[in-house]
């Protein structure tokens, strides 16, 4: 038996939820995976961009995350959010690990002494674009939470990962030589 694609069921401008019920397609809960569905996509499109293996393989498990934190987005059910949660390990050992990550580009990189204009490389300014992404993701689950009960590790977590992003950038930028230029 061959799944089709479509399936006419969004035809009306609603959408199915994980676990059950159906929601416009413009609702919130909508709105913040979506958000996490395209920075997923514009992470996939700087790993095809200038591979650079160290960056890259920080990079893959973070997708797997997203796909997990966006599937607990899509979750009205507090039981399979916590099953979604649990799966995705998006938890304080998760966000440390991610603090690590950060801490090492860090340590290879020039200290910061003035906003820089994003770009640089295609690889780097893929990292920015998905920084900016990744914010914008931020603030819609942010805004989610005054409706919906979201676990806090989740904004931690797109918190983290904004400035993750931002000093890969940097790092992208260093290793293929390129400059940075400042505001």
């Amino acid at each position: 038996m061959t799944i089709k694609i479509y399936t006419r069921t969004g035809d009306e401008g609603q959408t199915g939820l994980f676990g059950g019920g159906r929601v416009e397609k413009d609702d919130a809960r909508v709105d913040a995976y979506g958000e996490i569905d395209e920075l997923n996509a514009v992470l996939g499109m700087a790993r095809a961009v200038e591979l650079m293996p160290r960056v890259d393989e920080v990079i893959a498990p973070i997708q797997r995350d997203l796909f997990s934190i966006g599937a607990l987005l899509a979750t009205p059910d507090h039981a399979k959010m916590r099953e979604q949660l649990a799966k995705a390990r998006i938890d304080d050992d998760r966000i440390a690990e991610l603090e690590r990550a950060i801490d090492a580009c860090d340590r290879e990189l020039e200290e910061l002494r003035a906003f820089i204009l994003p770009g640089g490389t295609p690889k780097a300014a893929a990292l920015h674009v998905a920084r900016t992404v990744c914010r914008r993701a931020e603030r819609r689950v942010v805004a989610l939470r005054r409706t919906v009960t979201i676990p806090e590790q989740v904004i931690v977590y797109l918190n983290r990962l904004s400035d993750l992003l931002f000093v890969l950038a940097r790092v992208a930028n260093k290793r293929a030589g390129a400059g940075e230029v400042t505001w």
